[in-house]
């Protein structure tokens, strides 16, 4: 049992905390608080560029608290925003709030890969088809 007395949230940051410790191994010069916003401006963006449903199928396997983050200003009405370029991509990371380094495309990409590991391939392979062929390959297959 945790502190707060209530298992679900000890689960919820040991699984955030294993994605983040992920990312940092990927980013080794990336504080954890660089990657926790790293990881949420990618899952967003990524989130925004997805139907609702596909979004939904995703969020579902994320951890509780990766999930709150993935779904915070999250407007179903207005998905999937079109994405013309994988600079595009990258330009809204960028412009997440809370945003401190610059982002490029090996940053992102590493998000990718971490995420690859985490949730099921069947998805990961939906998720992927679901972007341009310029933005896809930010996820190296």
């Amino acid at each position: 049992m945790s502190d707060t007395g209530l298992d679900v949230f000890h689960k919820t940051l040991q699984k955030t905390h294993i994605w983040l410790d992920e990312l940092m191994q990927e980013r080794p010069n990336c504080s954890k608080q660089e990657a926790w916003h790293t990881l949420c401006a990618t899952l967003r963006t990524l989130r925004d560029k997805l139907p609702a449903d596909l979004a939904a199928h995703f969020a579902a396997q994320l951890p509780l608290l990766l999930r709150g983050a993935f779904y915070e200003q999250y407007d179903p009405a207005q998905q999937p925003m079109p994405l013309r370029s994988q600079e595009e991509f990258l330009q809204q990371v960028q412009s997440t709030p809370g945003m401190i380094e610059r982002v490029d495309a090996d940053t992102v990409s590493a998000v990718l890969r971490v995420v690859s590991r985490q949730v099921d391939p069947g998805l990961t392979d939906k998720l992927r088809q679901a972007l341009s062929e310029e933005t896809r390959s930010l996820w190296a297959a």
